[in-house]
């Protein structure tokens, strides 16, 4: 005799499976938050070696021996990445101050036009300059954790570094040893998931590259003519934002409008307005669907919930790891989709 009709007990059989991933993945999570020293340059590796697999086919392909074509990969990162933070850093040092200058003041004129909005815009002001002073007066005894921090961020990078040229060299390795490591029978399956996962990361990476790169000369150039202060270091913001997907391009956006508000007035704040809305179009109509047109689309709603998640969990390293890491996983289920949905498409 069955105690319950048929839909609850698939409600039921739904719940247990929800709760059953849901454990599993929040378990995985706390491993991975107890083992970030390893986890996290695993992770990066898999993201630099996405972004740099062609240059090193590229060279593999020009008969450079495997090995040597992942040193110089490596060595070639190193050097592009070096450069453009010593680019981006010096930029934002040397118009840092004109910028939060230019914030400073636009603060005080919004404060000044909104009255009662004012008054709490100048509390907030005065209680973060208190907060300030509070950090001042203890970041003497936090000098050692610092120090401790900054030791086990390069530890990582290097760490992480060191995977990529493992992870280039022995690429064409890997489905040998996925195929040595997987259950029997379910070789060819894992491979075409785990190759999907890969395309859709190197395929995330690659785009958002370059068109970070394209959204951050646009955005220069407008600034430029607009002769907005700063314009190189808002360029560095814009372009390191972009890995941040919507999110990043708002704030990049907003500083950049403020800053134009402060200095150059309000009709100078609404062309930078239109600059960076026109650039947001051109990226959203043209670049996006053109560049990304490869791998896996998410709603932006999607990605929005992810990059909460991913800041919830890391903070700013999970807010920059959670797309590419959720593209992957779009990857396996599309794959999986194609793969059973055939099958059940030809048994039918």
């Amino acid at each position: 005799m069955q105690l319950l009709p048929e839909p609850v007990r698939r409600l039921a059989a739904w719940c247990a499976v929800l709760l059953l991933v849901a454990g599993v993945a929040w378990v995985g999570i706390l491993l991975c938050a107890e083992l970030r020293t390893a986890v996290v340059p695993v992770l990066l590796a898999l993201l630099g070696t996405a972004l740099l697999g062609p240059f090193h086919r590229w060279l593999v392909k020009a008969h450079v021996n495997r090995s040597v074509a992942a040193g110089l990969t490596c060595v070639a990162v190193v050097a592009v990445v070096g450069g453009a933070m010593y680019i981006i850093v010096a930029a934002l040092i040397d118009t840092g101050d004109q910028i939060l200058d230019s914030l400073r003041t636009a603060a005080e004129d919004l404060s000044e036009h909104f009255g009662a909005a004012g008054t709490s815009l100048d509390d907030m002001a005065s209680n973060a300059r208190e907060l300030l002073g509070r950090f001042g007066g203890t970041a003497a005894s936090g000098v050692i954790s610092g120090v401790s921090v900054v030791g086990e961020t390069l530890a990582m990078a290097v760490l992480a570094l060191l995977l990529v040229f493992f992870f280039l060299r022995d690429s064409d390795k890997a489905a040998g040893v996925l195929h040595a490591l997987a259950p029997r029978g379910s070789a060819e399956m894992l491979e075409a998931m785990a190759r999907r996962a890969f395309r859709a990361v190197e395929g995330f990476m690659r785009g958002t590259t370059f068109i970070a790169f394209i959204d951050a000369v646009c955005i220069t150039v407008g600034l430029l003519i607009l002769d907005v202060p700063g314009a190189i270091g808002l360029g560095a913001l814009v372009f390191v934002g972009a890995y941040i997907p919507y999110l990043g391009a708002f704030v990049s956006g907003a500083v950049a409008v403020l800053v134009a508000l402060a200095d150059r007035g309000f009709v100078i704040a609404l062309w930078v307005l239109g600059v960076v809305l026109a650039v947001q179009v051109l990226e959203g109509h043209v670049l996006q669907p053109v560049i990304q047109s490869r791998t896996v689309q998410m709603h932006p709603a999607v990605v929005m919930i992810t990059i909460t998640a991913g800041a919830s969990v890391a903070g700013v390293l999970g807010m920059l790891l959670a797309v590419p890491l959720t593209a992957a996983a779009f990857g396996v289920v599309h794959e999986l989709r194609g793969r059973y949905g055939a099958q059940g498409a030809s048994g039918s």
